[in-house]
């Protein structure tokens, strides 16, 4: 996929008609190309938008992708945000413009979608069996020159499935060894002598080119800033033993990555740490839900809670939906519900209600559970809240908000819409 390609799918989006498929957009707007709506700017409160509709912040969008852009400049780490989180091109394209190095993604459908694009590195944080995905990877590495990727191995088992499926292929796919974050965690080999074995396994075929080790720090048992520490310390011993035994002999470059969004300040700290080896090293962070952050589980987890000076991610979501049945002082209900709000980590949260053109704290109400298409409201002593109006939610878990919209309004401060979101999930 060349770039001029890649650019070309990204403006074809714009051409796209707004239609039944995308929630939340203006009926009048049936027909128009998804380009000629932005350019009408209208306002997601006063322009015919319907409830519920999900909205991004431009101006914490922004924040969030230079923040983390100035902050992985700041500790020296090449950075290939998570784009499972989104599924979004036109974000993945703002990410590597931000001086992202790729883009992580997690199976081979999100490669396609990242690929149709012009993504040129991808980083597949999991281990690939599947023949017609590791034939279509080996096309795709033989079709263009330019494109990089990188995928887990963690079994001699998947490596022997691998090699069967790329025998004949022109270029060997690269991989790295994935050290699991202990006992009980998630994906990964469990031991030094176990990945030494994957690593001989991979030797031992024309098909595969080890270039380093990953893992993820997030499925650490019983995380703790000591215990993460230690795993990645783990890790870059790994990479370091398999260096000081010629298994990266002949690379011009040894990735070491690991980084989700929850303790990347102790990747920061350790992949700081990593001594000299035979190639440079790709100290690689793959955190993705900086991007819009979120008023739940990230705002609780993220590092810039224990390093403040390093900055603030900010929510950039809001879902806006309207009071429907006020059947008692005690509850409301309103038109939004697990079709269209994440649920998995958190309940949403009431932040602000809107009537008759002015918002106010949402103080009093709160959100006890959801329905298919309804969220349940309790209401205390005192709320001012009416059938018809206007309450923004905000979200826990970005990744499963994102999933449940295909358009999603970007929205300026006063309600101003200066662009759409296109998913592929």
């Amino acid at each position: 996929m060349s770039l001029d390609t890649g650019t070309e799918a990204l403006a074809r989006l714009a051409e796209e008609r707004v239609d039944h498929r995308f929630k939340g957009l203006p009926p009048d707007a049936e027909g128009l190309t998804v380009g000629e709506l932005a350019a009408q700017r209208r306002n997601l409160f006063t322009d015919g938008f319907a409830t519920p509709v999900l909205a991004l912040s431009a101006e914490r969008l922004e924040h969030n992708l230079a923040l983390m852009e100035s902050y992985t400049e700041r500790h020296g780490l090449a950075f290939a945000p998570h784009g499972k989180t989104s599924m979004a091109p036109q974000l993945f394209h703002r990410q590597t413009g931000r001086g992202a190095w790729g883009i992580t993604l997690a199976v081979p459908h999100q490669v396609r979608v990242a690929r149709a694009f012009g993504t040129r590195r991808v980083f597949l944080a999991n281990e690939l069996v599947d023949a017609p995905a590791l034939r279509w990877i080996a096309a795709e590495l033989e079709r263009d020159a330019d494109f990089r990727f990188v995928c887990y191995v963690d079994s001699v088992r998947g490596v022997e499935l691998m090699d069967a499926a790329l025998r004949g292929t022109a270029r060997p796919v690269d991989v790295v060894v994935e050290l699991a974050a202990g006992e009980g965690a998630r994906t990964g080999v469990r031991t030094e002598a176990e990945c030494a074995a994957v690593a001989d396994a991979v030797a031992g075929t024309e098909t595969l080119r080890l270039v380093g080790v990953a893992g993820y720090e997030g499925e650490v048992p019983e995380a703790d800033p000591d215990r993460v520490r230690a795993y990645l310390r783990r890790l870059v011993a790994l990479a370091v033993g398999f260096d000081q035994a010629g298994r990266f002999m002949g690379l011009t470059e040894i990735v070491v990555s690991a980084g989700g969004s929850a303790w990347f300040d102790a990747v920061a700290d350790v992949f700081a740490g990593i001594p000299e080896l035979s190639a440079p090293v790709l100290k690689l962070l793959r955190s993705g839900a900086y991007v819009s952050h979120d008023d739940g589980r990230y705002r609780d987890v993220t590092p810039f809670n224990r390093v403040p000076e390093e900055g603030a991610l900010e929510p950039a979501f809001r879902l806006w939906t309207q009071v429907v049945s006020r059947p008692s002082p005690e509850q409301a209900f309103t038109n939004a519900g697990k079709r269209d709000a994440a649920y998995d980590l958190d309940l949403p949260v009431a932040q602000v209600i809107r009537r008759a053109g002015t918002e106010r704290p949402a103080t009093g109400v709160s959100v006890t559970g959801l329905s298919d298409q309804h969220a349940w409201l309790r209401t205390g002593p005192g709320a001012d809240l009416e059938v018809g109006d206007w309450v923004g939610l905000g979200l826990s878990h970005p990744c499963t908000s994102f999933d449940k919209w295909q358009l999603i309004p970007v929205a300026e401060a006063d309600g101003t819409v200066v662009d759409y979101i296109r998913t592929f999930f």
